[in-house]
C-alpha cells in the first residue's frame, strides 16, 4: 500500500463513501481516518527511480538497492546528469537488473529533454496526460503512474484496478469466493467517485487487517447411560 495523504475533507469524504457503500462503511468504521497530511513535494523524476527500483522486489532487499542508488549521487540523491554518466558496471553493483539500468537511463533522459515535466508543471496537468506522458518512460507503467497521483500528487479519484492488494481487498471486503476480474471493480467504483483514491487506500488496509476469528460452539457434554 503507497504512503499517501489527500487534501480533502476528512469527514466530508468519510460520510459519502459510506452512505455510498454499506459494506465499505463497515470497513470505515473500523479502520477510522484516512491520511490527510500533506508529504513533502518531491520532483517527478525521484518519484518514478524509486519506482522503477522497487518493481518486483521485496521492500528491504528494495530499500538496500535504493540507498545503494542514492549514495551514487553528490548530494545524497542522484542528478539526472549523474544517472546518464554513472557507468553500467557502477549501476549494476549498486543492484540494478539490465532491464532497470536501462530503465533509469531512460528516465534520466527524458527528464532532461522535458517529456518527464517538474511538479510544478505536472500537478496542472490532467490525469490522462501525465500518464501519457510518463508511460512514455520505459519501465514505467500504468500502475507506477497511478501510484505516483495517490502518494504523491494526492489525487483523490484514482482507482488501480491492476493492483493485486486492491483485487484482494475488495475480494474480502464483498465476501467473494474468487478474485475479481478489474472490469468487475472498476463498475463497481463508480459508486466511489469522486473519492476512488480513499475507497482504494480503504481496500488495502482492509486487506492488511486480520481475519477475525470464528467462534467456536461450545461441545456438548456427553451424557452417560444411567444418569
Amino acid at each position: 500500500m503507497p504512503k499517501t495523504h489527500y487534501p480533502v475533507d476528512a469527514a466530508h469524504v468519510m460520510r459519502e463513501l459510506s452512505r455510498a457503500d454499506r459494506k465499505l462503511a463497515r470497513v470505515i468504521r473500523r479502520i477510522g481516518c484516512f491520511p490527510t497530511k500533506k508529504r513533502k513535494p518531491q520532483h517527478p523524476y525521484a518519484s518514478l527511480l524509486q519506482a522503477i527500483v522497487y518493481q518486483q522486489i521485496a521492500g528491504k532487499a528494495a530499500e538496500a538497492i535504493f540507498g545503494r542508488v542514492k549514495a551514487l549521487g553528490t548530494n545524497g540523491f542522484p542528478a539526472p546528469e549523474e544517472i546518464m554518466r554513472a557507468s553500467k558496471l557502477k549501476l549494476r553493483r549498486a543492484g540494478l537488473s539490465r532491464q532497470k539500468i536501462a530503465a533509469v537511463k531512460d528516465l534520466a533522459a527524458k527528464t532532461l529533454d522535458g517529456t518527464v515535466p517538474p511538479l510544478a508543471k505536472i500537478r496542472r496537468m490532467s490525469e490522462a496526460e501525465i500518464l501519457e506522458r510518463l508511460t512514455q518512460v520505459r519501465g514505467i507503467g500504468e500502475w507506477s503512474v497511478q501510484m505516483f497521483l495517490m502518494s504523491r500528487l494526492g489525487r483523490p479519484d484514482i482507482l488501480p484496478v491492476q493492483d493485486y492488494g486492491i483485487r484482494k481487498g475488495f475480494q474480502r471486503v464483498y465476501g467473494l469466493k474468487g478474485e475479481p476480474k478489474p472490469q468487475v471493480i472498476l463498475e463497481y467504483g463508480e459508486r466511489w467517485r469522486p473519492y476512488r483514491s480513499i475507497a482504494s487506500w480503504y481496500l488495502w488496509r482492509a486487506l492488511e487487517e486480520k481475519p477475525a476469528k470464528k467462534k467456536r460452539k461450545p461441545m456438548a457434554k456427553k451424557i452417560s447411560a444411567g444418569r
